[in-house]
Formats: C-alpha cells, sequence, structure tokens
C-alpha cells in the first residue's frame, strides 16, 4: 500500500508539472513540491519564488479540497468592502479612548499611519502566498501545512480561531453596549443591565448567522453595513465636532503613573495592529474572482486608502473633542439630542451583527464542511436546521464569555497579542523566507528576519500587558459586570 501511494503521488507531480494550475476552484495544498510556472503564473507577483528551499524535508500534509461554501465568485470591490466592514467595525469608536488616550496625538497619529503601513505590507506578503505549489490555499491552516508541515497546520489553526473567538466575543460586547446606551437615554433605571443586552446581542447574531450560509451570500448586506458604518461613524464625528468646539481647554496629557503608561502603550501598539488586521485573509482571498493575487492587492490598496479614511477621521475627531477623558465607546462621550444617539447605536448594534458574521465565517466554513449533509441547497430544511444547531451553539458560547468579562479593550488589546501579531507580521514574513528561499538578497533575509523576531518579541510583551490589565478589571469587576 505504502508503494502503491508513493507511486500516485509521483504520477500526482508529473502530472501537475505539466500543467498550469486551475483558474477557480483549487483549493488546499497537498503533495506537490514545486512553485509551477504554468500560466497560471501570470498574475503572481513578480518576487515570488518558482521553488521552494529543501521541501523534500518537509512533513507534507494532505488536507482536503471540499468546502460547503462558495469560492472564486466575488469581484475585488466586494471583497475590498468585507475588508473595509472589519477595519470600520463599531470597534472604531472605541480607538480614541483605545490607542490615542495612551499614545497620544505624537504617538497615536504616527502609530496609526505606520501600522497601517506595516499591515498593508505583511497582508500583502500574505496575498502573495495564496497561490503555490500550484494550487490555491483558500485556509491560513492549509498554507501554513503546505509550507511547514503537520504540527504549524494544527498551531496555525489554534492560533486563528482563538483570534477569530475573541474577535467575535468583542462584536458581541460592542452590540450590547451599543443596546445598552439606547436604554439609558430614556431610562438609566439600572433595570436593563449589560449582561442581558449582550445576551439579546448573541440571540440577533445567532438568527441573521442561520440566514446568511456562507460569506459569499452577504453581497446586499455588505451595501448595509458600509451605510450603517458611516450613520454612526458621521454622528460621532458630527457631535464630537460640536462638543469640542464649545467644550474648554483639553488635557491631553497621558494618564497613569510612568508603571501604568509603559503597560497600557504597550496594550496601544497591539491595538494599532488589530484596528487593520484580520487574521483570516486566505479564507477572504478565497472568495475572489482569478487573477486571484491582481485582485486582491486591489482590494487590500481599497481598504488601506478609502476604506480606512473613516477610521481616522472618527479617532482623531474624537480625542480632539474630549483629550484624555475620551470614553472606551465614543458615543458615551458625545452630547446631542437623544434621537440621533439612538439612530447612532442602532446602527453600530447592526452593523456589528453583519461584521460579526465575517469574522466567523471560518469556523462556519469547518463546522458546515466537516459535519455538514453535503446535499441539498443552503436553505434545504435539514441544512437550516444544522445550522440552527451548530452556530447557535458556538454563538451561545461566544455570548457567554462576552457577559461573564466585558472588558472590551482588554479583548482587543490580548486579542492583537496573541493571534494578530504571529498570524499577520510573524508568520507571513516567515513563511515568506521558507517560499522565497535563496532568492533572496542579504538585505532582504534580514528584513523579513528583523520582522518575525521583532513582532515576536512584540507579542509577548503585548499578551503580557494585555494580561494584566484583565487581571486589574477581574479584581475591579465581577463576573457578568454591569459595565
Amino acid at each position: 500500500l505504502l508503494a502503491t501511494k508513493r507511486q500516485q503521488q509521483q504520477h500526482d507531480e508529473e502530472a501537475l508539472s505539466n500543467s498550469s494550475p486551475p483558474a477557480s476552484s483549487s483549493w488546499a495544498s497537498t503533495s506537490s513540491s514545486s512553485c509551477l510556472p504554468g500560466s497560471g503564473d501570470t498574475d503572481r507577483a513578480p518576487l515570488l519564488p518558482c521553488k521552494m528551499a529543501d521541501d523534500e524535508k518537509v512533513d507534507r500534509l494532505d488536507v482536503s479540497d471540499d468546502t460547503a461554501h462558495q469560492i472564486s465568485v466575488d469581484p475585488w470591490y466586494q471583497v475590498g468592502f468585507v475588508l473595509t466592514t472589519g477595519v470600520n467595525s463599531a470597534y472604531v469608536l472605541g480607538y480614541s479612548g483605545s490607542i490615542m488616550v495612551p499614545l497620544g496625538w505624537i504617538g497615536g497619529t504616527c502609530g496609526l499611519i505606520l501600522a497601517a503601513a506595516i499591515s498593508m505590507y505583511a497582508n500583502a506578503l500574505l496575498g502573495r502566498l495564496h497561490e503555490i505549489g500550484g494550487k490555491r490555499h483558500i485556509r491560513y491552516r492549509d498554507l501554513a501545512g503546505h509550507i511547514y508541515g503537520r504540527k504549524m497546520y494544527a498551531l496555525t489553526w489554534a492560533l486563528q480561531y482563538i483570534n477569530l473567538f475573541m474577535i467575535n466575543t468583542g462584536f458581541i460586547i460592542l452590540a450590547g453596549q451599543a443596546l445598552k446606551a439606547i436604554y439609558v437615554l430614556f431610562r438609566d433605571d439600572g433595570l436593563l443591565k449589560l449582561p442581558y443586552c449582550i445576551a439579546l446581542s448573541g440571540f440577533v447574531c445567532a438568527l441573521f448567522a442561520f440566514g446568511i450560509p456562507y460569506l459569499s451570500a452577504l453581497r446586499i448586506w455588505l451595501g448595509f453595513s458600509t451605510v450603517f458604518s458611516l450613520i454612526y461613524i458621521v454622528i460621532a464625528f458630527v457631535l464630537s465636532l460640536r462638543d469640542g468646539i464649545t467644550a474648554p481647554a483639553k488635557d491631553y496629557s497621558i494618564p497613569g503613573s510612568e508603571s501604568t503608561r509603559v503597560f497600557t502603550t504597550i496594550g496601544a501598539v497591539a491595538n494599532l495592529v488589530f484596528a487593520y488586521n484580520t487574521g483570516m485573509l486566505p479564507e477572504i482571498q478565497a472568495t475572489i474572482r482569478p487573477p486571484v493575487v491582481k485582485n486582491m492587492e486591489k482590494a487590500l490598496w481599497f481598504q488601506f486608502t478609502v476604506g480606512s479614511l473613516p477610521l481616522y477621521a472618527v479617532t482623531f475627531m474624537g480625542y480632539w473633542a474630549y483629550g484624555s477623558s475620551t470614553s472606551s465607546y465614543l458615543l458615551n462621550s458625545v452630547h446631542g439630542p437623544a434621537w440621533i444617539k439612538v439612530v447612532a447605536n442602532l446602527s453600530a448594534f447592526l452593523q456589528t451583527v453583519i461584521a460579526l458574521h465575517i469574522f466567523a465565517s471560518p469556523m462556519y466554513e469547518y463546522l458546515d464542511t466537516r459535519f455538514g449533509s453535503g446535499h441539498g441547497g443552503p436553505f434545504a430544511i435539514h441544512n437550516v436546521v444544522f445550522r440552527v444547531g451548530v452556530r447557535g451553539g458556538y454563538l451561545a458560547v461566544n455570548t457567554l464569555v462576552a457577559a461573564m468579562l466585558p472588558f472590551l479593550g482588554d479583548f482587543m488589546s490580548l486579542t492583537g497579542a496573541l493571534s494578530t501579531f504571529p498570524l499577520t507580521f510573524v508568520l507571513a514574513n516567515h513563511m515568506y523566507l521558507m517560499v522565497k528561499g535563496p532568492k533572496l538578497s542579504a538585505f532582504q533575509k534580514g528584513w523579513h528576519w528583523l520582522n518575525v523576531v521583532g513582532f515576536s518579541l512584540l507579542s509577548v510583551t503585548a499578551a503580557a500587558a494585555a494580561l494584566r490589565l484583565i487581571i486589574l478589571d477581574s479584581s475591579t469587576y465581577h463576573l457578568f459586570a454591569d459595565m
């Protein structure tokens, strides 16, 4: 049997070497040992390699190319809106307090611009690795498994789903905060507590997940998401501008003692990384039409140029208006007519429901592919019942954790430290080194190794700072706290 398997592998490699990579539906990588220069390479960036170094020494991982979700169907601008939806989610309402307050004007402004440039570069590297070995790698873990082998496949999977679980937990907290903010505008009697609002938010997110079978099916909902984002960003911007004009002199000094500032600065750096990155770029790129590298780069340029402008506007305006007293949820700081604040908070709530579905889609894809029936349309009764049970259970766990530990800023910091740093910066640079191999100059190798080592150290440091914040908040607030 072993000899037969080896013969079959050799046969597959020979067949693959005589053909160009498929244009649309090939998924995870398996046993091919070179980056083949076929006609499918025409959209590959010129710096991409044509051969992996020491490929025969890697423990090749055979992964299934089956999926229950759609791939290769979305235009680049739809993928651009998916990325922009993540960047301009309701998380932006917290960046004035979680980034600008700890870093100040100079540190915060330079940090946002520098983080955008570094994130664009790292995501472009990762996007160029989407097609290697003659196949598309539409799951992050599949790409890591192709380059490193079985152990990194498992580690990457664990890191990614920790990252996405924590992001989704933060989204449910955000949605709960928006609902409570609406209630407090009319009745500040303390009857409707934050855990109740979080539970309601989780229920609504589950209802939305039942009706949207896969990421490409969002389509029109991405348009709604953009409208909702613009509503709460414009309202927060205008009301902050009005408050800033009429307010007395603001205090922009960085609060806290020297030791406290060290930890809050590190946490803010993790938030900078969190602001721009998804931790699931290969899964998003899987939905894009060929040529997948060129189209993905278009989507990334859209995200980091036009798509990031609303983030800058509301972050800088919020900090200018309120200084170091800026709330971790900007709509709690603004003053204005109640109905306008209701519209803003309701828009933030609805946009959060849509954004959560994006970041939960890799888990949904795994569950649907691994445990789903595999037959019938996405709205067949048995498939809908399956989504209700499986996705409902996943979001129930998310909602429970969100209600128990509703420390939003801490979640952003810890997520950036434990998962976003390794997935976006450490792995992207090291995988590029592995694939490019000896063709890189000494300077290029040194640059990529500097990124690998530097972001690894920063990841460990930021994780320690975030854990310290969680411990402090846990001592201040009890479980299921009404914050």
